[in-house]
């Protein structure tokens, strides 16, 4: 009997060994041939092995079990494949493994995933898969991994993924998923890592994620989650990284906070609605390398952390820390037992007392120490210039007094040195210059003074240079003309005298030149034309006199005051009001009768809060933009208030109106209405209403550094999406240069006039330099270069404009192309690295073909994506179109059809899906 069940157990191993071997030719080869046919035709080379040549097990990516030679792992991670992805892959039944990971497929992830019964682990992360996520996959019992990061998936999480009870790690980061979690997750007690960052997910954490005891880290960050700090999480023990920044959670912390998690190691939680003080116990959690409360609404005494000694970050600013007294700072002492601090933020709390000397003991570590905006007191201690390690040091909007310490020129890699708005006094240190990495000082609003330290010179690399407000004497150093990158030179209100430097046109970077209310006297020179990017001239309230120089080239200054000096001739204000005609004052009221008052001054003052500060949103050249709720239509709009004090504010309001009277396209913002009234103080009002863009400017996410890290967006620009982008603008461009009822030159393309929905579809706004333009054709074009009429921003106007000639769909395509360089290499055109004959253009051109990665976004290339031929040549002939649009000849360039017809192509070509248009 024992024979016999032998031989059966035997006669069955081999027949499931015969079957195995049976199907390896006709199921797994099969489905990898179908796998290989949806691969995009110009990748299967990267496949070229997956042929009947080649044994299967020895096909690229492909690993067989031993026994019976069936496929057990898939891997063509970063392989640079697209196109979609086989259901035949359901049809691998062996498949352990299966990555494929870092790719360009599109489509869906196939229901047909959900037949692998053994696999283990499933990783399909940095594709453009949507769908969802397939509730299928809660059949693969054994996942242990599965990761979908960054793909634009959409739905929510389904519920009947709480049956993966073998799950350790979870992955649905920037997913775009909605909806709540699920509370089946729960059951997932095996679950080590969980990340759903970067999604839209709401509503609250249900209190069964507390059954998953063994967690270790878990990602909330950047959704729409509220409540109280989840319960549930005080029983997760064994956490060591918590991430809950930027949701909408509030409440109290418990006191037990780090009792109860006492193995955390970085623990982020800004950008929420927390109140209530910073539990004490926290302190207790010795593994701590960073804390994130910031942005909070935090109060009450910050602890000690002596026994925390693996601190590297601790950032509290902007809550409501401190009580504005002594005592406050009394826990910087215990930061000194910190020997890793890298970054302090404390700015924008309620902390008072003196600056405490314990500072200047903390680790040689520490790069960021922001104290700014609060109460403090007393004197910079002599040793600040200890923190050999410092690269910026925020102590702005305090009540500091005394001098400034010597040992500041220590500090050999400091970049920011804000001091502003305090009680300092005493001279300025020429030991200043010894801070060559120096690219802002800010100085201003003090009681310094003494001269400036001609040593400012050796900070070569100085960008702002802000020292107004204080009591300042002497003369401008001649040697600060040296400083070639400068973007502000600043020093208002202070008792400087002698004569601006005659080399001043050296600085032709110089954006703001403020040198107002002083003793300077003499000529002014007639270098100060050559600076050429000036936006604002500020040297009213000093002795100049003789003539003014010819800056008639300064086409970019927007503001500019030379009033009470001595001066004669004609100043950039006198020939903007001789631009004023008749024509301009006659066409008001008709212009004015585009839109009949649908909406108020009072009603526009009450949905903005009284035009308050906290829903400005922008600004421009002739007004500001304000967030505004309309009550009745229960409806968010932007509304641009125009500065009626500003010349050609007026004109633009005309402009913007008659141009987008008649208009329509989907990626044009929507002109909804305007109201020409009289505020509560009888003076002119006019505003403009449009549709809200969520997403804010193009320019804000190319450039994120440059505004304030509240409003910076959570993420950067993907290379498809700067394409979807290009083409929108592109396309638009088409509309109002040829299928408009009239030709219309927007005039002012820049990206912070290119405006971002809530799905980042991109709208072109701001006409108020628009043009509406006869019949176009090319001789036309060059009788009117001999009349005046720049149009447009610095860098992105085209050189023809600067010869006087007259707005043209021309000029527009320059600028385009401007944009597309600026989109894809993150450089503005007006970048300090550009000078003379070097530009954006040139720059651009030196690099193509072979050298396109040194000149990409760096921001494009470490956003997951692999970099490998399809992302080089799509660079290549993006950045090629751009250069095209921006050829020195008028004639030259591309035309917007062509340029959008390109575009198209080249996203279909590398993305293959197209985007649905909205209409």
């Amino acid at each position: 009997m024992g024979s016999m069940r032998l031989f059966l157990l035997l006669a069955f191993n081999a027949l499931m060994l015969l079957e195995a071997h049976g199907f390896t030719d006709k199921t797994d080869t099969q489905a990898l041939l179908e796998f290989k046919s949806q691969v995009s035709e110009d990748k299967r080379v990267f496949l070229s092995s997956w042929n009947h040549s080649f044994p299967l097990c020895s096909w690229e990516g492909v690993k067989c079990g031993r026994k019976h030679k069936r496929v057990t792992s898939l891997d063509l991670r970063g392989m640079q494949l697209g196109g979609v992805i086989s259901p035949s892959i359901g049809n691998l039944s062996f498949l352990i493994y299966l990555d494929l990971s870092n790719n360009s497929f599109g489509g869906t992830i196939p229901q047909e995933v959900g037949d692998l019964f053994r696999l283990e682990y499933l990783y399909m992360g940095i594709n453009y898969l949507g769908g969802g996520i397939p509730t299928t996959l809660s059949n693969c019992s054994r996942l242990l991994d599965l990761d979908l990061f960054s793909n634009p998936l959409g739905r929510g999480v389904p519920s009947e993924l709480g049956s993966l009870a073998n799950l350790v790690s979870l992955n649905f980061r920037e997913n775009n998923l909605q909806g709540k979690l699920p509370a089946s997750l729960g059951n997932l007690t095996s679950l080590i890592r969980a990340s759903f960052g970067g999604n839209n997910m709401e509503g609250e954490i249900p209190d069964d994620v507390a059954r998953l005891s063994q967690m270790m880290i878990l990602e909330l960050s950047f959704n729409q989650f509220s409540g109280v700090f989840p319960p549930a999480i005080y029983n997760m023990s064994s956490l060591e990284n918590l991430y809950m920044a930027f949701n909408h959670f509030s409440g109290r912390l418990r006191p037990g906070f780090g009792i109860l998690l006492p193995n955390l190691q970085e623990l982020n939680m800004g950008g929420n609605f927390f109140t209530g003080s910073i539990p004490t116990t926290l302190s207790n959690i010795s593994t701590l390398q960073k804390v994130g409360l910031n942005d909070n609404n935090l109060t009450g005494s910050i602890p000690t952390f002596e026994k925390v000694p693996n601190l590297q970050w601790l950032l509290l600013r902007r809550n409501s820390l401190g009580s504005y007294s002594f005592g406050d700072l009394d826990f910087i002492s215990s930061l000194t037992n910190c020997t890793q601090l890298e970054k302090l933020g404390l700015g924008g709390n309620r902390l008072g007392g003196d600056f405490p000397i314990s500072i200047t003991n903390l680790s040689a570590e520490l790069t960021d120490l922001l104290l700014e905006y609060n109460h403090i007191s007393g004197r910079i201690p002599q040793d600040i210039g200890n923190l050999l390690g410092l690269q910026t040091l925020g102590l702005r909007e305090n009540m500091l007094s005394g001098p400034l310490p010597t040992s500041l020129g220590n500090l050999f890699g400091l970049g920011v040195l804000d001091l502003s708005s305090n009680k300092l006094s005493g001279v300025i240190p020429s030991t200043i210059g010894n801070l060559t990495r120096l690219q802002k000082l800010r100085l201003s609003n003090n009681i310094f003074e003494g001269t400036i330290p001609p040593s400012l010179s050796n900070c070569s690399e100085l960008l702002h240079l802000e020292i107004g407000y204080n009591k300042l004497n002497g003369t401008i150093p001649k040697e600060i003309m040296q400083l070639s990158h400068l973007l502000t030179l600043s020093m208002p209100s202070n008792s400087i005298s002698g004569t601006l430097p005659n080399d001043v046109g050296r600085l032709q970077n110089l954006v703001l030149l403020s040198v107002s209310d002083n003793k300077l006297s003499g000529e002014l020179s007639q270098t100060l034309g050559n600076c050429l990017s000036m936006e604002e001239i500020y040297l009213q309230g000093n002795s100049f006199d003789g003539i003014i120089p010819n800056i008639k080239g300064l086409v970019g200054v927007k503001r500019d005051d030379m009033s009470n000096n001595n001066l004669s001739g004609i100043s950039l204000r006198w020939l903007r009001k001789r631009k004023k005609n008749q024509k301009t004052n006659n066409s008001a009221a008709s212009t004015l009768e585009i839109f009949h008052e649908k909406i108020s001054y009072g009603d526009l003052r009450n949905a903005t809060d009284g035009f308050s500060a906290s829903n400005m949103v922008g600004s421009g050249s002739f007004g500001t933009v304000f967030k505004a709720l309309l009550p009745e239509e229960n409806k968010i709009v932007a509304v641009k208030v125009l500065n009626m004090e500003r010349r050609g504010a007026m004109k633009s309001f005309m402009a913007e109106c008659e141009s987008l009277k008649d208009i329509r396209h989907r990626n044009l913002v929507k002109l909804l209405t305007a109201c020409a009234s009289i505020d509560f103080q009888g003076n002119e009002f006019r505003a403009l209403i449009y549709e809200f863009m969520p997403n804010g400017s193009l320019d804000m996410w190319l450039h994120p550094e440059e505004i304030e890290e509240i409003r910076r967006p959570s993420r950067t620009l993907t290379l498809r999406e700067r394409l979807n982008i290009a083409v929108d603008v592109a396309s638009v461009l088409d509309y109002l240069h040829v299928h408009c009822h009239e030709p219309i030159a927007h005039c002012d393309l820049k990206p912070s006039n290119v405006l971002l929905d809530d799905d980042l579809t991109a709208h072109v706004s701001d006409f108020g330099l628009a043009r509406l333009l006869l019949k176009f054709d090319q001789e036309s074009f060059f009788n009117q270069l001999s009349s005046a009429g720049v149009r447009g921003t610095i860098g992105y106007a085209a050189p023809e404009y600067g010869m006087g000639g007259q707005p043209s769909i021309h000029g527009d395509v320059y600028s385009f192309g401007v944009l597309v360089l600026e989109m894809f290499t993150g450089k503005r055109p007006t970048n300090e690295l550009f000078e003379g004959s070097f530009t954006l253009h040139s720059y651009t051109r030196s690099a193509l073909p072979e050298r396109v990665l040194d000149i990409a976004d760096k921001s494009i290339l470490h956003s997951g994506l692999r970099v490998g031929f399809p992302v080089v040549e799509c660079l290549k002939v993006i950045l090629d179109v751009g250069l095209r649009c921006c050829e020195e000849s008028p004639m030259n360039r591309l035309a917007t059809s062509e340029a959008a017809k390109e575009l198209i192509s080249i996203r279909e070509r590398f993305f293959k899906t197209r985007r649905t248009a909205r209409r």
